[in-house]
């Protein structure tokens, strides 16, 4: 992946509805029995427990990468990276269901959340002719095998409580030039009927991927691709998604993203921006720079009222590609992971 105003009343609308709809998840959470012991929070994070720790409104996988990670590190003897990547595995990461078929791994969330009264995170990440050739490569093959797919995937969540971050890079790379001109008019005819699909569903939010203010500076050339994109449907849009900007530089994009969408509301990846980007080798600092740190923890009290949420959209932990010696994109490097993890200023 290269990854390179004030709301008007419809709009104030929507943040009353999005905070009452959390609210009632964080009173359905509050129900665990008082006086857990440390002992007990060990397993939520480990995934050794019933339910997983807290985090807030959004499901915390209790078997992930990370979760699994300190299982084996602890077997290992290795106590203090394991206490470490807490702060990792204890946090609501979204999950990116791949393969032709994405409906078991979304089953699997959805369950879980469900059993915990949670909101499940989720990135669809699929669109033909995906990063124009590029370290994450693929997508579906063609028009109906993505219809099948996010089909299947929209399927899978049913009336289940949701988030869907949809097709990270999809609209910056028409803004760029990355995507070819023959390609374009698929593209936002696919991103129209992905957005339609996912809003017939009774509880899912849909924000689509807007870049970030690194890779298109004038957020103004935004504003056209995201309306032909039919954001104007979707919950809003995203920003800063696997990237590195600090909370202040997309925050302040952000709004002026949404003045030009009349006031669209936005989420923001903090996964790995809480040291910022790489200041040297700019075209490559996207790519797992080193020195970089965990950012925001997920949150709706953003003290914005356009910006919906803080999330950990990308999985930290994840490989950016095999640049700097990573492993290939989307798998999990646990060195990596734990050097973020002691970084975290959360």
């Amino acid at each position: 992946m290269f990854r390179h105003g004030k709301a008007r009343p419809a709009n104030a609308r929507h943040r009353i509805l999005l905070a009452a709809a959390l609210l009632t998840l964080a009173v359905g959470c509050s129900s665990s029995p008082e006086g857990a012991t440390s002992a007990s929070a060990e397993r939520h994070s480990t995934g050794e427990g019933a339910e997983p720790a807290a985090g807030g409104p959004f499901w915390v996988d209790p078997d992930s990468n990370a979760a699994r990670q300190i299982r084996i590190w602890k077997a290992q003897g290795r106590t203090a990276d394991a206490e470490a990547l807490r702060r990792i595995a204890d946090r609501p990461v979204a999950d990116w269901p791949s393969g032709d078929d994405p409906g078991p791994g979304i089953r699997r969330a959805v369950a879980g959340a469900a059993r915990n009264h949670r909101t499940v995170l989720l990135v669809a990440y699929n669109i033909p002719h995906r990063d124009c050739g590029g370290l994450s490569a693929g997508g579906a093959p063609d028009v109906a095998a993505y219809r099948t797919w996010y089909g299947r995937f929209g399927d899978a969540i049913g009336d289940a409580k949701a988030i869907v971050v949809l097709e990270p890079d999809a609209v910056a790379h028409m803004v760029d030039g990355c995507t070819t001109p023959e390609h374009r008019d698929e593209r936002y005819q696919l991103l129209n009927e992905a957005i339609d699909h996912f809003k017939k569903l009774p509880n899912t939010r849909v924000y689509l991927d807007a870049g970030n203010p690194a890779w298109v500076p004038d957020p103004g050339r935004l504003v056209e691709p995201l309306t032909r994109a039919g954001v104007a449907r979707a919950d809003g849009f995203a920003l800063n998604v696997s990237n590195f900007q600090t909370d202040e530089s997309v925050r302040a994009y952000g709004a002026r993203v949404s003045q030009g969408l009349g006031g669209k509301h936005f989420v923001v990846d903090t996964s790995r921006n809480g040291a910022g980007p790489l200041p040297e080798d700019p075209e490559q600092a996207w790519c797992n720079p080193p020195g970089r740190a965990l950012g925001t923890p997920p949150t709706t009290g953003t003290g914005d009222p356009l910006l919906d949420a803080y999330l950990w959209i990308k999985r930290p932990g994840d490989s950016d590609g095999t640049c700097r010696g990573g492993p290939p994109a989307g798998a999990w490097w646990p060195e990596y992971a734990l050097d973020l993890a002691r970084r975290s200023r959360a």
